[in-house]
Parts: C-alpha cells; structure tokens; sequence
C-alpha cells in the first residue's frame, strides 16, 4: 500500500468511523454521561498535547528553517481557528435562547461546541428548508474547524517520518479517533431527537469525520514540500491543536464535570503521551 493510500486509510479510521462510532453510541442509547465525556476528552487533550508539545513542535525546530519561523506557524495556526470559531459563534449564539448574559464564555456542551443545538433550535421551530441548510452548514463547518487541524497533525506527523507511520502519527490516529467517539454521539442524538432516522443520522455522523482526511492529505502535502512547507505545515497544526485543547477541550471538560478529575485526567494524558513519545 502506497504511502498516500495508508494516511487516508489511517485518518478515515480515525476520522470517518470513529466520529460514526460516536454516532451509533449516540442513536443507541440517545444520552451521554458529562463525567465520562469530559474525562475521555481531557485525557484526549492532554496526550495531544504531549504529542503537539514534545514531538511535533520538536520535529518543526528541527527543520532549521528558523525557531521565528515556527513560531510565527504556531501562532498563525491559533489566530486562524480562534477566528473562524468567533464568526461562527458571533452569528449563532444569539439564536439560541440559553445562550445569553449568564452563560459561561465558553461552550459547556458538546452540542454547543459544534452547534448541534443552533441545528436543533431551528428544526424544532419547524423553520424554512433554507434555514435547516444554512444551520446544517454552520454545523458541518464548526466540526470541520476541528477535525481538519486534527487530520493535519496527523498528515504532518506522516510526513516527518521518513514515509512509515510513525509512531507520533498512530498515536495522534488513535487518539483523535477516541476524541471524536463523544463529537459523534454529540451530533447523532440531537439528529434523532428532530426526527432523522437513526440509520440516516449515523451516516450524516460519520460523514462529518471526513474533514479529518482532507486535513491530513493538506498536512502531508505542505510537508512533502521541503523544510519551509514541512515547517509550517507542523507549526499551523501545532498551533491549532493547541488553541482547540486549551480554548475549547480543557475549559469545556472542566465545565461539564466541575471537579478536580479532569485537570487529573489531562495530567495522565499529558504523562501518557510522554511515556508514548519517549517510552
């Protein structure tokens, strides 16, 4: 197998049938636990960031292009999807109703961190066909701002292995697929509870991981360039990752379960990755 066909197959694993994982969980039992969603993902979060901190920023330094250089990558990856996250929230967080004045800063649900419930708010109230479309869009965008950095880490990571996956980029596979189980129950069960089917929502689930396949071909090729496009292609990734884990991840777990367990459960994801990185 080709080195291209292996990185799709390994991010459509990761991407394509963890996220429709997610989403049969989701039609099956129609509820998630905040507990057990907010330790997997600031677990999740914690390895990533092992992973963004110890090997993918590392393998960006050593491409010698210039440490300015990556970290102006980085930076640009944070300030990009810091961005399009505020114009997506900008336009519709006012159209559901408990988000307001009282709420935190931050998103506090799953639903809300892919805008599943703007989708719901609008299909409850019957609305037009061309507001369901426009609010299935947004949505589709807002788990592509996640799941294309993610698949980049990943085509990135590829790229700086010398053509076999590396270990950095299996673990990332594994770890982002895990991370996308809890997104896809998160985008199944408002589906069914509008009234989709839920064979049909947990296609639509799984369809939504495929933005992690585009991400990792755009990361494998930026890297594929030569040392500016590898680079940049580890500093955006690293940056974007960066800003997902600790401006929506950590900040959402810790919302959802308001207790100490899970800055313990980052730590041992953090520890974690270290042991999968150097161990």
């Amino acid at each position: 197998m080709g080195v291209m066909s292996t990185l799709i197959l390994t991010t459509f694993i990761a991407g394509v049938l963890g996220t429709g994982l997610g989403g049969l969980i989701g039609a099956l039992l129609q509820k998630d636990s905040n507990r057990t969603v907010s330790l997997l993902l600031s677990f999740a979060g914690g390895v990533m960031l092992s992973v963004v901190c110890f090997d993918l920023v590392v393998e960006a330094i050593e491409t010698q292009v210039g440490i300015f250089t990556v970290i102006a990558s980085i930076a640009i990856g944070v300030a990009v999807i810091y961005v399009l996250n505020y114009i997506i929230d900008r336009k519709t967080n006012p159209e559901v109703p408990h988000i307001d004045e009282n709420h935190p800063k931050t998103h506090d649900d799953l639903d809300e961190l892919i805008h599943a419930d703007h989708f719901r708010e609008h299909r409850e109230h019957k609305d037009s066909k061309m507001a369901l479309f426009v609010a299935g869009a947004v949505m589709a965008c807002a788990i592509a701002l996640h799941n294309v950095p993610e698949g980049m880490t990943i085509g990135a990571s590829y790229a700086s292995s010398d053509g076999l996956l590396g270990r950095a980029a299996l673990v990332l596979a594994v770890l982002i697929g895990l991370h996308n189980i809890p997104e896809g129950m998160a985008v199944s069960v408002p589906l069914i509870s509008g009234g989709m089917t839920k064979w049909k929502a947990v296609c639509v689930t799984a369809a939504s991981g495929i933005p992690t396949v585009v991400g990792a071909v755009l990361g494998f090729w930026l890297g594929e360039i030569g040392a500016l496009g590898l680079c940049l292609s580890l500093g955006f990734a690293s940056g974007a990752m960066l800003y997902v884990v600790f401006g929506e991840i950590l900040p959402q777990a810790i919302i959802m379960y308001r207790s100490k367990l899970p800055a313990f459960s980052a730590i041992a994801g953090i520890l974690a990755g270290i042991l999968i990185i150097f161990g």
